[in-house]
């Protein structure tokens, strides 16, 4: 069955689960979910690449499974591994209650449902609810860890020696998220659809903090907005995304605050940049309270 019924009810129901999506992220989110087809979504960080996932699954009463990835993520983190500690009991057991069992039997045994521990891409392939896969950073893995998803966004599948091949009875919402840190392979790419999020233009930024911190007053949220663009446009070692903008609104409220002055913007400029370089070039090179 599919999530969506139309464009227009992806865009909709992402509205209502707080993500305010254009034409473009409510078609390509609309169509990977009626092709049946993984969505890679790529931008820089902070721009709403994880949140687009998370909306998905509230908008689709959906559960979301999510793989973090790391460097030094390996197979047994992200599909499965058997739990050899409760192994290596049972066969302890074994040889103290029946002497009499082969190997064999003990072999099936310990290599069975009991003793599996199901991580998050088995877990997701598994399910009969609707689901949706969240591989987020996935830039971040190793490559070998491509070959490993290979499989599972090619069919949906994923073989256990021990235990054969287990297909998906009803395929996840994959996401794979990235900061294009390094180049994604092409045999990767190619099994899903792509969308490219960048920082918003000002209206759909200021909608943005407004729908997400409600109590701001419009001409605040307008000021904020403003500002922060100023510093986006900065040669700034680490750019204020969307989410540290909610996160300023926020500030702003909790201090009572009515108007974003010079004052009050270099008190909590640590709230936005998270470095002290970018904060000396933000104050050596703004008006912060020009707004």
């Amino acid at each position: 069955m599919p999530l969506f019924a139309s464009v227009a009810d992806a865009r909709a129901r992402l509205g209502e689960a707080g993500y305010l999506a254009d034409d473009a992220i409510a078609t390509v989110v609309f169509l990977a979910d009626r092709l049946g087809k993984p969505l890679l979504v790529e931008g820089p960080a902070g721009v709403g690449k994880t949140e687009l996932a998370k909306a998905v699954a509230q908008a689709t009463g959906s559960e979301l499974i999510r793989l973090q990835c790391y460097e030094g993520l390996d197979e047994s983190r992200a599909l499965y591994e058997w739990n050899y500690k409760k192994q290596l009991l049972r066969i302890q057991a074994a040889r103290t209650d029946d002497v009499n069992e082969t190997w064999a039997q003990t072999h099936d045994d310990i290599f069975s449902e009991e003793f599996l521990l199901s991580r998050p891409l088995l877990t997701a392939i598994r399910r009969t609810e609707p689901t949706v896969l969240l591989v987020d950073e996935t830039d971040k893995a190793d490559v070998e860890v491509e070959g490993l998803l290979l499989e599972v966004l090619s069919d949906f599948q994923v073989t256990i020696p021990e235990l054969g091949t287990i297909v998906a009875v009803r395929r996840p919402f994959v996401v794979l998220t990235s900061n294009a840190t390094r180049e994604l392979s092409e045999a990767l790419k190619r099994r899903c659809l792509y969308l490219h999020l960048d920082y918003p233009d000002f209206e759909r930024e200021r909608a943005i903090v407004l729908a997400r911190v409600p109590e701001v007053a419009e001409r605040l949220a307008e000021q904020l907005v403003r500002t922060v663009r100023a510093l986006r446009a900065l040669e700034l070692r680490k750019s204020p995304s969307v989410a540290e903008t909610i996160d300023w609104a926020r500030t702003l409220v909790a201090l009572g605050v009515d108007t974003l002055d010079e004052a009050t913007a270099s008190a909590t400029l640590g709230v936005v940049l998270k470095h002290v370089g970018d904060q000396q070039r933000a104050a050596g090179q703004l008006k912060l309270g020009d707004n």
